[in-house]
């Protein structure tokens, strides 16, 4: 398992080793040590997986949990290929405001780690693209929230030459600032407070965030 820190202060990229033979493949998107090596800690207890099947061009994001009760999420992507986004929401945080991207496909099976109060966003980039994610929380509707990936502030790289799909929440979904005037955003102290709790230890960063590492 590899690994790296992005650059928003938490979020984490991790690469598995994948063994292909005559019958296909085996990979192991998620492993617990190679998460405790990077980052310092546990792995949340995950309390609910999914998985979203997405047509070329489909945007989901960027969503976030109101927090509390917050939500830490690990995303890999099981087949297709998606642009994935990793964006900080924390006020207070001294990432706030920035993004990271990776690739998620089903040939490198890179999976990414948000801790608490982060936005998530992807765009599919293959029909029937399936996102799978590990939760820390169950799902309730009146919790999740979203902040518009069109937002000039963000700045996001959508790939314009693919015509984007949309849910209407997400099409209607506010401006960074205009989510953080009706007070919607995270707090960072809080963020970091329940992330810990869910960690069963420290909310600060263990692993160096450079290069690679391997187990």
């Amino acid at each position: 398992m590899h690994w790296h820190a992005l650059g928003v202060s938490g979020a984490y990229a991790f690469t598995p080793d994948v063994y292909p033979d005559q019958r296909g493949l085996f990979v192991s998107p998620f492993q617990a040590d190679g998460f405790t090596r990077a980052t310092g800690r546990r792995m949340f207890r995950p309390t609910l997986t999914g998985h979203s099947r997405n047509r070329r061009g489909v945007i989901r994001g960027v969503h976030f949990t109101t927090t509390p009760p917050g939500m830490a999420t690990y995303v890999s992507c099981a087949r297709g290929s998606a642009l994935d986004f990793v964006v900080d929401l924390r006020v207070g945080s001294p990432t706030f405001g920035r993004w990271d991207s990776v690739v998620l496909d089903a040939e490198k099976f890179h999976s990414v780690y948000l801790p608490v109060g982060l936005g998530h966003a992807f765009q599919a980039l293959e029909d029937d693209t399936v996102v799978s994610y590990l939760l820390s929380g169950g799902y309730v509707p009146e919790h999740e929230r979203a902040v518009s990936v069109f937002d000039p502030e963000l700045g996001l790289p959508l790939r314009e030459d693919i015509p984007p799909v949309l849910s209407p929440r997400d099409s209607s979904a506010l401006s960074l600032a205009e989510t953080r005037e009706r007070g919607l955003l995270p707090d960072y102290a809080t963020c970091l407070r329940l992330d810990a709790e869910l960690g069963g230890g420290p909310a600060t960063e263990s692993g160096d965030g450079e290069g690679d590492h391997h187990d």
